[in-house]
């Protein structure tokens, strides 16, 4: 299985957002500094979660990105499906066949895996990573 590259720049992002909520925005300059992104394709990306309803930009001096709603509303499951979209990751049986075993297996892990992501929220491993970088300093 595999997601974007996008996808992965994606959850930084929104983890580095939520661990900054401050009620300041953030730049995309800033942020694509971080992560040695380009800010070109991390403006798409930011575009895509803005659509989504997970983070609003403002222009201006003080303008940049912030999160929408809190950390903890937020789940890892949203921000996939802002950048990936919601279509299964399994196109299907290669016989067409409504019965097919292979299909309901891969459909049901997808489901699976769906209800694991919804659970997670982006300050669950906020969190987690302000923890250990205190142990590690």
């Amino acid at each position: 299985m595999k997601f974007s590259k996008a996808t992965n720049y994606a959850l930084h992002t929104m983890v580095y957002l939520v661990q900054n909520e401050v009620n300041k925005s953030l730049g995309v300059q800033q942020i694509a500094e971080t992560f040695s992104v380009s800010p070109t394709y991390l403006s798409k990306i930011l575009t895509k979660l803005v659509k989504a309803g997970l983070i609003e930009s403002a222009s201006g001096a003080n303008g940049g990105y912030r999160l929408k709603r809190k950390g903890e509303d937020i789940s890892f499951l949203e921000v996939i499906h802002a950048i990936e979209g919601v279509n299964s990751l399994f196109t299907g049986c290669l016989n067409n066949n409504a019965q097919c075993a292979i299909q309901q297996v891969m459909i049901e892990a997808e489901g699976q895996m769906e209800e694991y992501l919804k659970n997670k929220k982006l300050i669950d491993v906020s969190i987690k990573s302000e923890i250990m970088a205190s142990h590690s300093s």
